[in-house]
C-alpha cells in the first residue's frame, strides 16, 4: 500500500505510505494518490480532507528519483504531466484540504502542500523547492502556487536558490499558517478540520472556489464570480437550515443539500 485513506468523522485523511523512502512519489503512488483523490470529490461523507505522510521524517520528499533515474525522457515527460495533473485535481477538490507537515516536504513535497488550502508544519519540518539543484525546475505547479501565496521576490529567491526553509520562516512569510509541536500536529489539524466540517459544506465548497478563481482574475470579474457563487446557495436547504438555527439559537444541521 502506497497511500491510505481513513475517515475520522467528517474528516478523511490521506496518508502517504513510504517512509522508508521519505514518502517520495512513484509512478504506482501517485496513480493511488490521483484514484484516491477522485473518490473523495464524489464521497459527501468527507467534508474536509487532511494530506499527511507517514513516519515523522518526511510528508512528502517529491519525486523518486531512482525510480526517475531509470526512465526514458519520454516516460520522464509523462511522468511530470502525471504529479502536475494529480496535484491540480487535489488543488480543485470541492472542499477544504489541510496538509499536515509532519516532516521533510521538498521538491515535489512542498508543492503537494502548495496544491492544499491550509497548511499546518510541524517545529521539526523543513520545506523548499529544491528541483534548480538538480539541474531542473519545479514541474508540479511550484513555480506558480509559490508566487502567488508568499510573493514574487520571495518564490524567486527560494526557487533560484534552493535551499531549504525552516518553521519560523515558512511561518514568517506565509507559505504556512501554522507552525506546532511535531507531537501536537495531527491533534491540531484534526481540531481545525472539525471547526471547518461544521460549517455547511456547500458554502464551503463555493467559497473556495470564490476564492481560488477570484484570484486569477481583476477585482471587478472576481466580485462577479463571488456573485455568482453567492446565487447558487441561495435555493438550498443548508441555507434555511443555517437560517433557522441561528433563530433557534442551536448548532445547525448541515447536510449538503
Amino acid at each position: 500500500m502506497t497511500v491510505s485513506l481513513h475517515k475520522e468523522g467528517l474528516i478523511g485523511v490521506l496518508t502517504l505510505e513510504r517512509p522508508q523512502v521519505f514518502n517520495c512519489l512513484n509512478l504506482e503512488t501517485l496513480a493511488t494518490l490521483c484514484r484516491l483523490i477522485g473518490e473523495i470529490a464524489h464521497d459527501p461523507e468527507i467534508r474536509v480532507l487532511i494530506v499527511t505522510g507517514a513516519g515523522e521524517k518526511a510528508f512528502c520528499s517529491g519525486a523518486d528519483l531512482k525510480e526517475r533515474s531509470t526512465m526514458p525522457q519520454e516516460q520522464v515527460q509523462q511522468y511530470i504531466r502525471t504529479i502536475r495533473d494529480t496535484f491540480s485535481e487535489l488543488e480543485k477538490l470541492p472542499k477544504p484540504v489541510i496538509a499536515a507537515i509532519n516532516g521533510l516536504a521538498l521538491g515535489g513535497g512542498t508543492e503537494l502542500a502548495l496544491a492544499c488550502d491550509i497548511r499546518v508544519m510541524s517545529d521539526t519540518a523543513q520545506m523548499g523547492l529544491t528541483e534548480t539543484s538538480l539541474g531542473i525546475i519545479p514541474g508540479a505547479g511550484g513555480t506558480q502556487r509559490l508566487p502567488r501565496l508568499v510573493g514574487k521576490g520571495i518564490a524567486k529567491e527560494l526557487i533560484f536558490t534552493a535551499r531549504r526553509v525552516h518553521p519560523q520562516e515558512a511561518l514568517s512569510i506565509g507559505l504556512v499558517n501554522r507552525v506546532v509541536p511535531l507531537e501536537q500536529l495531527m491533534t491540531t489539524s484534526l481540531s481545525l478540520a472539525h471547526s471547518i466540517s461544521a460549517n455547511a459544506p456547500l458554502a464551503l465548497a463555493q467559497a473556495k472556489f470564490a476564492i481560488d478563481c477570484g484570484m486569477e482574475v481583476d477585482l471587478a470579474s472576481g466580485l462577479m464570480v463571488e456573485s455568482n457563487a453567492y446565487q447558487l446557495l441561495v435555493p438550498t436547504k443548508d441555507r434555511l437550515e443555517g437560517l433557522q438555527a441561528f433563530k433557534e439559537k442551536r448548532k445547525p444541521n448541515y447536510r449538503g443539500e
